[in-house]
């Protein structure tokens, strides 16, 4: 017990020191992955060391290669920071080691994430009766849901996957838009879908699946069929038209999935929602509340309307498991596993349902004064309507863009990450810290000035 106070010692103070450095610390890690593979790697050492000692060697080692996500001037890819209580509810997680596949053997970390299941439900507006399950992250929650989406639309079909596979099954068709996030692809190619099995969709400016080009793609076609629909397109934050496209997938007989991985939550703000009006009509959704909702990695959710289509997917098997009815492992690929959803409880707990909302119009308000702030430094072009929490800009060339995003990384003020957008590279900002201030944004927006008049 003495070498184990003394270990969560040197953790507690380690952790305290860095998110202490965080207002002042570079923003992008300073070491590179070869610089980190020097400090911590080489043959393993032949004898033992005091635990204490191990985590202050490698908290110190580390420092330099560590990215300033918790802060507030973190804006690159879609990555939200750590809220106070989240932070917290993940230590504990971690000190209680219950393995939450089964309601039986670890009752109260499953009591805590069904609670949160359910207070997500009702803050999305999503069907009361759905299945949560928490995963990794958006990519495994896509897969989740599409997992339940393949088995039941074949089964609607008159085919029985889990008895025959997939040799010889009806064929399916597989929707998106042009803009979805590769993480459907790659879903899709999990699933043992290929890329010439995927009908593409087009999309208007900001990336919204068009209505027209849906009803064209799935007209009078009676092939098992599933639609993949976007809450939040990566670059611009566009949501798609979900009460005009939905009922076209329904004329069909098809399976609607909605990708919000960080849109979702949109649903959670009266000033927001109207993003998402029609959004509950689909079949199963896909989020990940390590970005909008502000809780550690790792913490993805996929929710499915009917839990019977997951359990038909996931339930497991094993005469030394413990079964309970609907339990983590019937809705989920995994079996172990921490208790991820617990720092998304405490995250809910803490903030109530006026906190979470406040939290989503204060990430849009956000966005809007970090877009206005950039159109107004000399040949800087805001690409896209902030609708939600995303800002895309561009200078007048490829290689001036590019250049200005290799310079912000360099200087540390603020971290925002490259794309290319319609054939042209981007920088895109991504609004989803909850611990983003005002101050914050203005001296980003004045980095980014001095950066850009010199670029």
């Amino acid at each position: 017990m003495d070498d184990r106070e003394r270990a969560l010692d040197a953790a507690h103070r380690r952790a305290r020191e860095f998110l202490q450095t965080l207002d002042d610390r570079p923003v992008w890690p300073r070491a590179s992955l070869d610089d980190m593979l020097e400090v911590f790697g080489g043959p393993l050492p032949e004898g033992s060391q005091d635990a204490a000692d191990v985590i202050d060697e490698m908290a110190g080692g580390a420092d330099p290669g560590l990215v300033a996500i918790p802060g507030g001037r973190f804006f690159g890819f879609v990555i939200g920071g750590t809220q106070p209580a989240a932070l917290a509810a993940d230590w504990l997680v971690s000190a209680w080691d219950q393995n939450s596949g089964s309601s039986r053997l670890t009752p109260a970390t499953v009591a805590l994430e069904r609670a949160a299941g359910q207070w997500m439900l009702e803050l999305l507006g999503l069907p009361a009766s759905a299945s949560v399950g928490f995963v990794t992250g958006g990519q495994v929650a896509n897969f989740t849901c599409l997992a339940a989406a393949r088995n039941a639309v074949l089964a609607k079909a008159g085919w029985d996957l889990a008895t025959r596979g997939l040799r010889g099954a009806p064929p399916l068709r597989f929707v998106v838009g042009a803009d979805r996030h590769g993480s459907i692809d790659r879903a899709a190619r999990f699933l043992g879908i290929g890329s010439d099995e995927v009908t593409i969709v087009d999309a208007d400016d900001q990336g919204r699946m068009r209505p027209d080009a849906l009803e064209a793609a799935v007209a009078d076609d009676k092939t098992p069929l599933i639609v993949c629909l976007q809450a939040g397109e990566v670059h611009t934050g566009a949501f798609d038209d979900f009460a005009t496209l939905i009922p076209i997938v329904r004329r069909c007989g098809g399976w609607v999935h909605v990708d919000g991985a960080f849109g979702l939550w949109a649903a959670a703000s009266p000033a927001l929602g109207a993003l998402t009006a029609g959004m509950d009509e689909a079949d199963s959704w896909a989020t990940d509340a390590h970005k909008t909702l502000n809780v550690p990695y790792d913490c993805g959710m996929a929710i499915v309307r009917d839990p019977a289509d997951s359990i038909s997917v996931f339930r497991t098997g094993g005469d030394y498991l413990i079964y309970s009815g609907l339990d983590p492992w019937d809705v989920t690929p995994e079996l172990s596993r921490r208790a991820r959803g617990v720092p998304a409880w405490a995250a809910l707990r803490s903030m109530g349902r006026r906190g979470v909302a406040g939290l989503i119009d204060r990430l849009h308000e956000n966005a809007r004064a970090m877009a206005e702030g950039l159109a107004s430094i000399d040949g800087l072009e805001v690409l896209n309507d902030v609708v939600y929490t995303q800002v895309m800009i561009r200078l007048g060339s490829d290689a001036a863009t590019r250049a200005l995003g290799e310079a912000i990384l360099e200087d540390g003020t603020a971290a925002l990450t490259g794309a290319e957008w319609r054939g042209r590279a981007a920088l895109r900002c991504s609004m989803s810290s909850w611990a983003t201030t005002p101050a914050d944004i203005d001296r980003t927006v004045e980095a980014i000035r001095t950066l850009a008049a010199t670029t």
